[in-house]
């Protein structure tokens, strides 16, 4: 038996509620009566949505279909299956691949619904939903190692552009990956969309049968993974320079595909210390001014969307006073 939800107020008054495996970190920007009002939504929001997704684990641990024969009934999961219904037609994944994301943009809905906010957020371990109002914006911190989390880059997100949801996966997360990258990257139109394309190019930046790596079925590390027999990474050993320049080539590979396809607005893919980019989105050039186009090699990352407003590091604090990234799949 599990210990109900929980929920507490941060030193600088963020709000964080916690849930099993779900560990959400929330910030609301506005008056002081509306930023009240929405944490008191987001805290009632949040009591049920674990209970929900668990009446629907063996619908969500499926393969994906286009369309889904059976719709779930939860909005969560409805979220989930929405965000990788256009994503499955070639490719394994399962709604689960999007449940972080799915989670930060359920809360964040109901915390906007319920007020009037100027900006918001809602860090679901690293899956990162937004709200913004006119002439608002963010700056996005990226991490490469959810075990010692440090700033490896930036991407500022303003009202103008499309972007609203920012997930991060990789092999080294609490939940599973068949590639061996250190971080993944992605900005999408929602948090579900973005938690299920890095899962994708994250299990892409990969090297398959390469000795350094070290696998295993996913079920012998966790007997309900939605991973099955699959092997996912365990270990990464010594990898030349063209060893990481030909896992990267393979992920850009896969996120220029979904970029194509509407999946994502932007990506940066992380290994051994290199960094790749995708993505044009709706400015003429994202990223560092070395790098403005997708497969350029910079270091450190700041794709920038557009000009505003800057609000540096939310995604590194975030990411230490949790101290687990859960949504770094």
């Amino acid at each position: 038996m599990r210990l109900p939800p929980q929920q507490s107020r941060l030193a600088d008054g963020r709000l964080h509620l916690h849930d099993g495996p779900i560990d959400l970190i929330i910030a609301a920007f506005g008056e002081p009566g509306a930023v009240e009002t929405a944490y008191v939504a987001a805290w009632r929001r949040f009591a049920n949505v674990l209970d929900e997704l668990c009446a629907e684990l063996v619908l969500l641990r499926s393969q994906a279909e286009i369309p889904g024969n059976v719709r779930p009934s939860g909005l969560v999961a409805r979220r989930m299956t929405d965000a990788v219904a256009p994503l499955c037609a070639d490719r394994f994944i399962t709604p689960m691949a999007a449940v972080a994301g799915a989670v930060a943009d359920e809360i964040l809905y109901a915390m906007t619904t319920a007020a009037a906010l100027r900006r918001a957020y809602v860090n679901n371990g690293g899956d990162i939903a937004l709200h913004l109002s006119a002439d608002e914006s963010f700056a996005i911190g990226m991490v490469d190692r959810p075990d010692r989390p440090s700033l490896i880059g930036s991407a500022t997100i303003s009202a103008h552009d499309a972007v609203r949801g920012v997930a991060t996966s990789g092999w080294r997360g609490r939940s599973f990956s068949r590639g061996i990258a250190d971080a993944v990257t992605v900005l999408a139109g929602s948090a579900a969309q973005a938690d299920a394309a890095a899962t994708l190019i994250a299990n892409a930046v990969d090297l398959p049968d390469h000795p350094a790596i070290g696998r295993t079925p996913a079920i012998s590390r966790d007997p309900q993974s939605d991973l099955g027999e699959r092997l996912v990474t365990v270990d990464v050993g010594p990898l030349t320079p063209s060893d990481v320049d030909a896992a990267l080539t393979a992920g850009l590979e896969e996120a220029e595909r979904l970029r194509r396809s509407g999946a994502l607005t932007a990506a940066a893919l992380r290994l051994r210390g290199q960094t790749l980019l995708c993505g044009i989105g709706g400015a003429s050039r994202i990223g560092h001014p070395v790098a403005g186009c997708s497969g350029k090699s910079v270091r450190p990352v700041h794709f920038a969307l557009s000009n505003g407003r800057r609000d540096p590091g939310v995604g590194r604090l975030d990411a230490m006073a949790i101290h687990a990234l859960d949504g770094f799949r």
